[in-house]
């Protein structure tokens, strides 16, 4: 048996890898839409072209000691870019203290790798709802450059981690899941393609994945979720006349939105549910 980390570093690791993920998503949410690389060239001021160094590439710090400029010609920094990093931090450090297993316990190493992979594994979908709620929400779009190669992640590392504890009817009910909220959203695209596109459907075959993965009660409060939240923001929003009751407002974010309600809450909710109706 192998004791587990405290707790409260592996928080703090998370929040600390959280800080340089969501520098690295700021890059993405400007560069992907534009069909641009995110890898090369380096970072520069939009303005002067100047690359941006490494030492005013410091999570949230750097932008405010730069006081939000430009080092060399002072042309004024996104407020954006700190906000980003700091959510990002403040996102992985919630999801570590969820999936990490209680302090104090012991396990044995597959059940610790197991539990890793699935950390990893939420780590990488906080970080792409990040992306692509930012991206859908400016540009109603939710680039396959992002949401395709999830699949892979999504079922690689759920996958192993299922399979490494012997938990085979868990891998059979996430793909199943995965497949479910697929073809769920395809269904009202097919019917309704004016009021819901393909990188929503898309989307949805990644979230009921990961929300499978964790139970059917997830997957079902995580798919009403997106429809109630999204719902009521757009009555909020012709309400305030902010919007025309045919206005476009992208789904994508409430669909993450909802996928991490059913994550967080998705077990209690269900449970309770069932508790009303005498089930359990």
């Amino acid at each position: 048996m192998i004791a587990l980390t405290p707790l409260l570093f592996s928080a703090t690791l998370a929040t600390v890898f959280g800080l340089v993920i969501g520098s690295f998503l700021n890059v993405v949410v400007y560069r992907v839409p534009n069909g641009m690389s995110v890898s090369h060239p380096a970072s520069a001021c939009p303005n002067c072209k100047s690359e941006i160094r490494a030492y005013d590439n410091v999570p949230v710090l750097s932008w405010f000691v730069l006081r939000g400029k430009c080092r060399d010609c002072k042309t004024p920094i996104s407020s954006r870019y700190p906000i980003v990093e700091a959510a990002t931090g403040a996102f992985f450090l919630i999801v570590a203290i969820r999936f990490w297993p209680t302090t104090g316990l012991t396990y044995d190493a597959v059940h610790i790798v197991s539990r890793l992979l699935e950390l990893v594994a939420f780590l990488y979908l906080a970080a792409i709802s990040v992306a692509l709620g930012i991206i859908d929400t400016e540009h109603h779009r939710l680039p396959n450059r992002i949401v395709v190669p999830s699949y892979a992640v999504a079922v690689s590392l759920l996958g192993a981690s299922s399979l490494l504890t012997g938990d085979i009817a868990g891998f059979v009910r996430t793909l199943i899941g995965g497949a479910a909220l697929f073809v769920f959203y395809f269904g009202i695209a097919f019917a309704y393609p004016k009021g819901m596109g393909f990188g929503d459907v898309k989307l949805a075959g990644v979230l009921g994945l990961y929300l499978a993965f964790l139970g059917w009660g997830p997957l079902l409060v995580g798919a009403f979720a997106a429809f109630l939240v999204g719902g009521v923001f757009a009555i909020v929003l012709i309400a305030l006349r902010r919007v025309g009751r045919k206005g476009g407002i992208p789904f994508g974010p409430w669909m993450l939105v909802g996928a991490w309600i059913g994550v967080f809450a998705g077990p209690a909710v269900f449970g309770g549910y069932l508790s009303l109706l005498g089930v359990v």
